[in-house]
C-alpha cells in the first residue's frame, strides 16, 4: 500500500484550512485518511507559531513506515528539521511560453529595424 503525508482541505470558500494527514494514495484529497498529523492555516502570518502545527512523533513514525510527503508537506518538514533539504530544479519555469517567445521575437525585430535604417 503506497502511503502519502499530504494536505486535506477544509474551511469555506476563500477561507482555506488544511489538515496534514497520513493516507493511502488511492483515497481522494479530502476523503478517508488513516491519521491526522497536524494542521496548516495559510491565512495566518508566516511567523505565527500556530500557522503550522504537527505531531512530530507521529510524522516520524509514518516516514519510518515508508510514507512519502507531498512537495508542500516536504517543505514543512524541512523547515521543522525532520527531513533533509532537497535541491529543487525546475528549468522550464524560467523559459517563456510559446506566445511570450513570439511576442519577444516581434519586439526584438521591431527594435532592430530602426537601427538598420540609420
Amino acid at each position: 500500500m503506497a502511503m502519502k503525508i499530504r494536505l486535506a482541505r477544509g474551511g469555506s470558500k476563500k477561507r482555506p484550512h488544511y489538515s496534514i494527514v497520513a493516507t493511502d494514495t488511492r483515497m481522494p484529497r479530502d476523503g478517508r485518511f488513516l491519521e491526522k498529523l497536524g494542521t496548516y492555516n495559510p491565512l495566518l502570518a508566516k511567523d505565527d507559531e500556530s500557522r503550522i502545527v504537527m505531531n512530530v512523533e507521529r510524522v516520524q513514525y509514518w516516514l519510518g513506515q515508508g510514507a512519502q510527503p507531498t512537495d508542500r508537506v516536504a517543505r514543512f518538514l524541512e523547515a521543522a528539521g525532520l527531513k533533509a533539504k532537497t535541491e529543487r530544479n525546475n528549468p522550464k519555469s524560467a523559459v517563456p511560453g510559446k506566445k511570450a517567445a513570439d511576442l519577444a521575437a516581434k519586439k526584438a525585430a521591431r527594435n532592430a529595424a530602426p537601427a538598420e535604417a540609420e
